[in-house]
């Protein structure tokens, strides 16, 4: 017992600083830094450098990591969540009232001198072919994006998260391979139709009577496509290439600088366009460029979306005879004369039309 209790005074006495020692709260700064400097580090700077993004060193090969924190993430979701979400949604709702407005007004537009039952051959097998493969995946990548986009508001509510996963799954999968599906019917389309959508004349004089749309027994000269199927045509090309290079900067994330390099080539001619939409200037980081992808990518499919629902209508229920052009790639001669007279008065100079169509009777 007498030793035990030696031992342990021993041994608290072998940590007792000496008398002589100076304690902390003895010294003559109290322990702290003399002038109450921050020495060389500071934590408010480290992290006033991680909150506005700066890139740090990482030793790991993916360089993305040295950012600990994008604060335009913030920015972005609250974009994509809120204002852009309301407003594409709005788009596309308005677009079919227009269309549902339009019809009850102006009703279907009808062949005035009714169908002539003699058909002449519109569209090729080629051309019909990068039609239907461009609208088919069309419609197969509109479904799939706007569940990527509106599904967790509108689709889980109505479904439940159970089956909204996998169906998602499968979406997402589709929307990836499809894509490339879309990308060959817009290169077929654009090389089999480019020269009959190129400007002329006649186009201002369809544009002045707006093609006949909106007065009955108006049918404004056009050759085989009229100033407003050139429009269509003009939209899908470059809004489909558009969506054809952001999609590929997703499906192939942090390798492109589409938005950088394009914002670089506009501002040596004078067009500042990060200034005019309040936009840091570039170059950008690879994750803000995926950013600017995905905003990008989704106006513009339901910019896309908003046009094939006003080209949908007029091919089907909103003008007779005109699904027959896509549909068996022929139509019937008085619809093709009072929509396409030039290009009628062209076939007959080639003696490219039937027999019965030979001398037909003026439309008026």
């Amino acid at each position: 017992m007498t030793l035990a209790a030696t031992s342990a005074g021993t041994a608290q006495s072998s940590v007792r600083p000496p008398e002589s020692a100076i304690s902390a709260t003895g010294s003559p700064t109290g322990g702290a830094v003399p002038g109450d400097a921050l020495g060389t580090t500071s934590d408010a700077e480290i992290w006033r450098a991680v909150r506005q993004g700066v890139s740090g060193n990482v030793s790991i090969p993916d360089k993305k990591a040295a950012v600990l924190v994008q604060s335009e993430g913030e920015s972005w979701r609250l974009l994509r969540n809120g204002p852009l979400f309301d407003y594409l949604g709005l788009a596309m709702i308005g677009t079919l009232i227009l269309l549902a407005l339009f019809f009850a007004i102006r009703g279907r537009i009808r062949v005035e001198h009714g169908l002539s039952g003699v058909k002449i051959k519109r569209f090729s097998t080629i051309e019909r072919t990068g039609h239907w493969l461009m609208a088919l995946s069309f419609i197969i990548l509109a479904i799939s994006g706007l569940n990527v986009s509106f599904g967790r508001s509108v689709i889980i509510p109505l479904i439940g998260k159970e089956a909204f996963g996998p169906i998602s799954e499968f979406l997402k999968l589709s929307h990836n391979y499809v894509a490339f599906a879309f990308m060959l019917g817009l290169a077929i389309a654009f090389v089999t139709w480019i020269a009959h959508n190129l400007p002329s004349r006649h186009d201002l004089v369809w544009l002045a009577h707006a093609g006949g749309l909106f007065s009955e027994g108006v049918h404004p000269p056009a050759k085989k496509f009229n100033a407003g199927q050139k429009i269509i045509f003009w939209l899908v090309m470059l809004g489909g290439l558009s969506l054809a290079v952001s999609g590929w900067a997703l499906l192939f994330p942090f390798e492109h600088s589409f938005f950088g390099d394009t914002f670089t080539g506009l501002a040596s001619i004078g067009l500042d366009i990060p200034a005019l939409l309040g936009l840091p200037q570039p170059p950008y980081s690879p994750i803000l460029e995926q950013q600017f992808n995905t905003v990008w990518h989704v106006v513009m499919a339901v910019f896309m979306i908003c046009v094939i629902f006003g080209h949908i209508y007029i091919g089907s229920i909103g003008m007779e005879g005109a699904f027959g052009a896509v549909g068996s790639g022929k139509v019937d001669l008085n619809w093709a004369r009072e929509h396409h007279s030039l290009w009628v008065d062209e076939l007959r100079e080639k003696d490219a039309m039937p027999p019965a169509a030979a001398n037909p009777e003026p439309a008026e």
